[in-house]
């Protein structure tokens, strides 16, 4: 059983408020990785069609449901939305690829991943899609994200989905949705760490009885691998003289700092790891507790710096 903190959502539906974040596993270890984190307590998974690596996640899951490790009900399976499936027409279609992939059922969680309706890709062209620009730029889709909303509350209905969330969305477009939606956002996913906290729509999206979940909350760590311009902006948050101070004063490591400052203000994480002993400690980040004067402390760091930004995807080598 997971050791982990559960929130409940705005549907009475109760999750882990630490999962595993499937983005970046390899697939030469994906299915791996994700059975080694079931074995250790994990019962979320925040995947994306994105991704690519879905059929693994899948094959790890269904490894430890055949040894019964844990049950189905058990586990929290997140997936995301990709812009080229906006339209209402495509929504179902990517749903199936994602059940399809996994060898699940249905969904836990599904997102909208970005708040960007883009040229839909068939699967048997490219899949995933990942990030693009057509020849002349960017090519959208004039789909309304309501039409896109108001699909995954259809297939809330038939019951392939149990909750809903946006992902990378600003307030005005979340204050939008609530406008017209029929099932209210279960969660917010968005870039949060303490060089970008974002505290006006922390303090807004969860007024609204709307769960946030944080992701890349070692900053600059998360894009150091995929050569990010922006990483040589900034000192490492696990070298950042405030957290370091912090971690030795706790004594514990620079991660559990970051990662508790986030669940201490009642925000979900998804950290993930290869190896076993940090999965065990990331999972238990929330056995001590940081002072007022020290989330503060760490919340002074602000630098607005957003690593995940769309407007740098046709610019970035990364993202072409």
């Amino acid at each position: 059983m997971s050791t982990s903190n559960y929130i409940t959502l705005n549907n009475g539906i109760s999750i882990p408020q630490i999962g595993f974040g499937c983005w970046k596993v390899n697939k030469e270890t994906c299915a791996q990785q994700v059975y080694d984190a079931i074995k250790c307590g994990y019962r979320l998974f925040d995947g994306a069609m994105d991704y690519g690596n879905e059929k693994e996640v899948g094959e790890g899951i269904n490894r430890a449901l055949k040894e019964k490790i844990v049950k189905r009900e058990e586990l929290v399976v997140v997936s995301k939305l990709w812009n080229s499936y906006h339209h209402p027409e495509n929504v179902p279609k990517a749903l199936n690829r994602v059940l399809t992939d996994l060898n699940l059922d249905y969904l836990d969680i599904f997102y909208i991943h970005f708040p960007i309706a883009q040229k839909f890709i068939p699967f048997e062209k490219k899949y995933p899609t990942g990030f693009y620009c057509g020849e002349n730029g960017w090519e959208f889709e004039n789909v309304p994200l309501a039409s896109t909303w108001a699909a995954m509350e259809e297939l809330v209905g038939k019951g392939l989905i149990k909750s809903l969330g946006i992902s990378n969305f600003t307030g005005p477009l979340i204050d939008d949705l609530l406008r017209g939606c029929k099932i209210r956002p279960q969660l917010l996913q968005i870039e949060h760490h303490p060089y970008l906290v974002q505290p006006r729509l922390v303090e807004w999206v969860q007024s609204q009885g709307i769960q946030i979940t944080g992701y890349s909350t070692f900053g600059p760590q998360s894009f150091v691998e995929l050569d990010h311009p922006s990483v040589s902006l900034c000192v490492p948050l696990f070298e950042n003289p405030v957290i370091m101070k912090i971690a030795e004063r706790h004594a514990v490591s620079p991660g559990k700092v970051l990662l508790r400052w986030a669940t201490q203000r009642n925000i979900l994480v998804i950290p993930k790891s290869n190896k076993k002993e940090r999965l065990v400690s990331n999972l238990s980040v929330n056995d001590f507790n940081l002072t007022d004067g020290e989330l503060s402390e760490i919340s002074g760091l602000n630098m607005n710096l957003r690593f995940n930004d769309p407007w740098d995807w046709c610019k970035i080598p990364l993202y072409t």
